[in-house]
């Protein structure tokens, strides 16, 4: 299959000008200039002979303001333009009233898989771009309404000296260490004595050293957000562990049991996961875009795949991948 970039530019209008950037898609055959327009997904595209404009815009959950938003975003070529494009994404997710979402991104580079870098050097990077993403997406007067948990008390001191020293943000944890923690036992925390009623925003830190703070995400969910205007975020949780049924329900029945309650609420509204080998890849989501199987050819990214719905990361590595 040949591949050609193309750029595309909307019409000005008395509102706004969007200009989409260059894309790579397959060489169009179509020979006849044409407009098409999908009224239920609010989709238009023009065709030329010459050119093909997949350059899609959604009114997303902006229906109520009736501000176009780009449907198609590029993959980023460094991390403050991932953080902008996880705040713009996320910020639409809370125009759709999503409650409960996901980010997930490497850490260790944008072409990196996990385990490139060492476990607690993943983490601090992970801390620092989490506070970066804050002072991007949360208004300074909504500081003191956020809180953040990280995966256990002593992070939550070092957070303090470092990333997060001087900051307004709320910072917590979901586990605390015991006298038996060598043996993986943490003291019980009870998640509704950790939030106050001020709280809007809860934003979680990498929760997948240790089991239980994935557990304690759940409760935290139940007692805490469920039913109400809160919001909570997953910050690089390695979820996709639980869906892919890496922990054995036989061993860990309650945490393998989150891949059908509360992994199937949630909304991954940005994600970037690498494939290595010969068949390489990425699959990319900024929200409310498809999920799009990428393959970096000659420092430019080619769209093989795309699709409405999170395919696992299985389907990813043997079946669209190696076909494409």
């Amino acid at each position: 299959m040949h591949f050609h970039q193309y750029s595309t530019k909307m019409p000005s209008s008395s509102s706004a000008t969007v200009v989409a950037s260059a894309i790579l898609f397959p060489k169009p055959s179509i020979p006849d200039r044409k407009e098409k327009t999908d009224s239920n997904l609010g989709l238009k595209r023009n065709i030329t002979s010459t050119e093909k404009y997949f350059k899609y815009f959604i009114n997303s959950a902006s229906r109520n303001d009736n501000t176009l938003v780009e449907f198609d975003v590029p993959f980023p070529s460094d991390y403050s333009e991932l953080l902008e494009q996880a705040k713009k994404a996320t910020e639409l997710a809370l125009k759709d009233n999503k409650q409960l979402m996901e980010i997930d991104f490497p850490t260790a580079g944008l072409e990196s898989v996990s385990g490139d870098g060492e476990g607690g050097v993943e983490m601090t990077e992970s801390m620092q771009l989490i506070r970066e993403f804050c002072d991007r997406f949360v208004s300074p007067e909504k500081a003191t309404r956020t809180r953040i948990f990280f995966p256990e008390a002593n992070e939550v001191k070092f957070a303090r000296k470092s990333a997060f020293e001087g900051t307004s943000f709320k910072l917590d944890y979901l586990t605390k260490p015991s006298f038996f923690e060598d043996f993986g036992l943490f003291e019980k925390v009870k998640m509704a004595d950790q939030v106050k009623p001020e709280d809007e925003l809860f934003l979680v830190a990498y929760p997948y050293f240790n089991v239980n703070e994935m557990l304690m995400v759940d409760e935290l969910y139940k007692e805490a957000v469920m039913n109400t205007s809160r919001k909570l975020m997953i910050f690089n949780g390695e979820l996709d562990r639980i869906r892919s049924g890496y922990y054995p329900p036989f061993f860990y029945p309650k945490l393998a049991a989150l891949s059908k309650t509360l992994l199937r609420k949630m909304e991954t509204v940005y994600y970037i996961h690498n494939f290595k080998g010969q068949n390489g890849g990425v699959l990319f989501r900024c929200y409310p875009g498809p999920w799009k199987v990428l393959r970096k050819v000659k420092n430019k990214y080619l769209c093989l795949h795309q699709q409405e719905v999170m395919p696992s990361l299985k389907e990813v590595a043997l079946d669209i991948l190696p076909s494409s």
